[in-house]
């Protein structure tokens, strides 16, 4: 098997979602930071290139108004040296950006994937990867979201952050904790994900022994 050639990407880890008016409450936000941060470090001691992401929008926005406190990387991340930094307005990290020209300039053929939120930038970046053809890693305590609620009703942090991660797994990232993806790292492997019939065939399977 072929050694992954990773890159790994830390996405709005901003103070908007810490500090601010969105605040990540699955997982705990202190532990995906913490995690975030070992994995920037583990990265950079294997020499792994580590892109942050940081969204902006209008100076009048309610969220990550450029120019703004929320807006600002978090410590985690600032306070640690990165290879590329891109800065977005839409929810993939590839729209609009560099991004994918300089993955491909060093033959990154797969991408890590940290930050928030898992169901909005984190799952778009992460289809958008895989669309592209690039293999992805989803690590599921370094990222984190919050709970909604709208006109199709109400649904926790938890329950988000879990059904993406499962329908992640499914197709389009390996999914693991940031404890495997360290020992995957230093041991120079892929993860593996399942696929969609696999996937459904066990959740079957589960429904018929209950």
């Amino acid at each position: 098997m072929t050694t992954p050639r990773r890159a790994l990407i830390v996405i709005d880890v901003q103070n908007e979602y810490v500090t601010g008016d969105l605040p990540i409450e699955y997982p705990d936000v202190q532990t995906s930071l913490a995690n975030i941060g070992r994995a920037i470090d583990a990265a950079r001691a294997a020499d792994v290139p580590v892109v942050v992401v940081q969204h902006l929008s209008t100076p009048t926005s309610p969220l990550f108004a450029r120019g703004s406190a929320g807006a600002e990387l978090h410590s985690v991340v600032a306070s640690r040296p990165h290879d590329h930094l891109v800065e977005k307005s839409q929810a993939s990290s590839f729209a609009g950006t560099d991004l994918a020209d300089w993955l491909a300039a060093r033959n990154i053929d797969t991408l890590t994937v940290t930050g928030y939120m898992t169901h909005n930038c984190d799952a778009s970046t992460t289809n958008h990867a895989y669309h592209m053809g690039l293999a992805v890693e989803f690590l599921h305590d370094a990222t984190g979201s919050v709970p909604y609620e709208n006109s199709a009703g109400f649904a926790s942090a938890k329950d988000i952050h879990h059904a993406f991660s499962v329908v992640l797994q499914s197709n389009f990232a390996a999914v693991a904790s940031t404890d495997e993806w360290l020992a995957a790292l230093k041991n120079g492997t892929a993860l593996q994900k399942d696929n969609i019939y696999a996937s459904n065939q066990k959740a079957r399977a589960r429904r018929g022994a209950a």
